[in-house]
């Protein structure tokens, strides 16, 4: 059989930084060694916070 082609990119999970478990997933490529960090909106809190890259499970 023939092997599995290894995905450019991943997914990874950005976790609110305020801790209200709210998070979001986006995709990065392999290459890309920094850990994502944005700026975005968490619903719970109800401002933009900061959110942190973690890994999924």
């Amino acid at each position: 059989m023939g092997d599995k082609k290894k995905t450019t990119q991943m997914f990874v999970k950005l976790v609110s930084a305020a801790g209200t478990g709210f998070f979001y997933v986006k995709r990065k490529p392999r290459q890309f060694t920094k850990k994502l960090e944005f700026q975005k909106f968490d619903p719970r809190v109800n401002r933009h916070v900061l959110f942190t890259e973690a890994k999924m499970k």
